[in-house]
């Protein structure tokens, strides 16, 4: 009698080499994705892509209100609308992926249950619109601060270094959140609020020149201080971080990226049922 061999199918080792393969064998479907998020985010909406410019520069009206008109809040010599947008580009381009990635899996249940593919894309997706409305926003930028007298200079080169390790923050924290909001919906609402605290916590409507000194080390141990200090550095010549705290920056951004992608794998296997 013929014993018929055992086949085990298993999920295999999560590395961090594999994941990165899967993502890239599965490279259409991430544009694909993308291509639908763009499509789709202002589709019925009046004013459409305007609305990328209109937000952050209404934001930038009331902070030079209250901040600029009220509260005399330092701006290193700046006009104090170009002073909060310039910082606003690099933030709405940060709290706009960390956002759609953490709704990622929750409003895509047909695609995670019925098709096999490495999630990971999902919250990877938003990214090419976040960048599409950062370009956007960028272009509106530079016609008003042209308007003021500032011209482009070398300084540019911090810009991308910037987008960069904002993107991987986000990036970072959108896996997590995007994984726990499937296990836990209150991620949903507790992170609207979190990242209205981490706003103001962050160098948006201030900048260090207006932190007292005891309190520095406080405040470069946010993450997004340095990249939004650069971010301003490079499109207006403020005064730049310091590389110890660009350094801390980037350490805490990949460690952040690796602990996100950890939990979101380390869930995945169990969305399908809870989601």
């Amino acid at each position: 009698m013929t014993v018929a061999p055992v086949v085990r199918i298993d999920a295999g080792r999560a590395s961090p080499l594999r994941a990165v393969r899967e993502i890239w064998h599965f490279r259409d479907l991430f544009l694909a994705l993308g291509t639908r998020d763009l499509r789709l985010r202002y589709r019925q909406t009046f004013l459409g892509i305007a609305w990328v410019v209109l937000q952050p520069l209404a934001a930038a009206g009331i902070f030079a209100f209250v901040f600029g008109r009220i509260a005399r809040v330092p701006t290193d010599g700046q006009p104090y609308v170009l002073f909060a947008l310039a910082a606003l580009i690099g933030w709405n381009f940060f709290s706009s992926v960390l956002t759609r990635a953490s709704t990622s899996l929750v409003q895509n249940p047909q695609l995670v249950t019925r098709v096999y593919f490495p999630r990971l894309i999902l919250p990877l997706a938003v990214i090419p619109a976040a960048l599409v409305d950062l370009a956007v926003t960028v272009a509106a930028f530079a016609v008003i601060a042209f308007a003021q007298g500032h011209a482009p200079d070398a300084r540019l080169i911090g810009f991308p270094v910037a987008v960069i390790m904002l993107g991987v923050l986000a990036a970072g924290a959108g896996f997590a959140a995007a994984a726990l909001a499937v296990r836990y919906r209150d991620v949903q609402y507790l992170l609207p609020v979190a990242i209205q605290l981490a706003l103001y916590a962050s160098p948006v409507a201030y900048s260090s020149s207006a932190v007292p000194a005891r309190w520095l080390a406080f405040y470069y141990a946010n993450p997004l201080a340095a990249p939004l200090e650069l971010m301003r550095w490079s499109l207006l010549g403020t005064p730049a971080p310091s590389l110890g705290a660009l350094w801390f920056s980037v350490g805490a951004a990949v460690l952040l990226l690796i602990i996100g992608a950890a939990i979101f794998r380390g869930i995945e296997r169990s969305f399908a049922d809870e989601i």
